[in-house]
């Protein structure tokens, strides 16, 4: 399976960090934030990248060069930044089978595996992961409208009055449908190409889609304490790690005596 990587925007919330570099190289625990999309991604399986660039695309070309841990990087570019169904647009010549699309600003420490897994298993036309976030921070994702069944009816993108904090989170697998439904969409109220507006064609086709919801925990860097909050999050979990190696090299130690 490739894997899609969204990296062209520029990050002016982040600003001055990217003043001088794209959002997805700017560093947490001092990585760039698309290192480790790639080790996420890497431990999927995934057998290429494709990288969509645009925003001072040469900073990220030259650090990666032509593959990341042997897996291959294709780059696309982005000319301007018009939403993400335009970004995905850009990648639709390499892509030919199913697909994973993760946007590069996010940190998960979460499910991955089981959106693929479902996807496949189901042979769902789409497959993403959701969750549940702070009421007052909806509004900066896609946010789903559900039935009474817990079914996702439509998303609405980045709403001023959100209908539910149930939001998209960044990361999806998609068949090549998603790029026929990409080139249907219409500018919205932003001026951009939507991806929520894409899913919502294929929910209104009949297309198969499946949601899981997040089980771990992801972080949007969009702001300067985003960064700060994923920097706690993996410094907090590393900690645990090396808690849990020393306790089990004890128990080794006791058991050999």
């Amino acid at each position: 399976m490739k894997a899609v990587v969204l990296a062209a925007g520029k990050g002016t919330r982040l600003r001055p960090l990217t003043d001088d570099k794209p959002k997805g190289m700017v560093e947490v625990n001092d990585k760039p934030i698309l290192t480790h999309c790639f080790e996420q991604l890497a431990e999927l399986g995934v057998e290429e990248f494709i990288v969509v660039v645009g925003y001072k695309k040469e900073v990220i070309i030259s650090h990666y060069g032509d593959s990341f841990d042997g897996i291959p990087i294709t780059y696309s570019h982005q000319r301007e930044q018009n939403g993400l169904a335009h970004a995905l647009l850009t990648v639709e010549e390499h892509i030919d089978d199913d697909f994973i699309l993760m946007l590069g600003d996010n940190i998960f420490q979460a499910n991955l595996g089981d959106v693929v897994r479902r996807q496949r298993e189901e042979r769902a036309d789409a497959a993403f992961l959701v969750e549940e976030v702070p009421w007052e921070e909806a509004s900066r994702y896609g946010v789903c409208n559900t039935n009474p069944y817990g079914e996702i009816t439509d998303v609405v993108e980045k709403p001023e009055d959100p209908p539910s904090n149930l939001v998209m989170t960044g990361f999806y697998t998609f068949t090549p449908a998603i790029f026929h439904a990409c080139h249907l969409v219409q500018p919205s109220d932003r001026g951009e190409y939507e991806i929520s507006d894409a899913v919502n064609l294929l929910i209104q086709s009949g297309r198969t889609i499946d949601v899981l919801r997040l089980k771990g925990w992801r972080v949007d860097v969009g702001y300067p304490e985003d960064r700060e909050k994923a920097e706690r999050l993996l410094r907090d979990e590393a900690d645990v790690e090396t808690t849990e190696d020393v306790e089990q090299i004890s128990v080794e130690q006791s058991s050999a005596e």
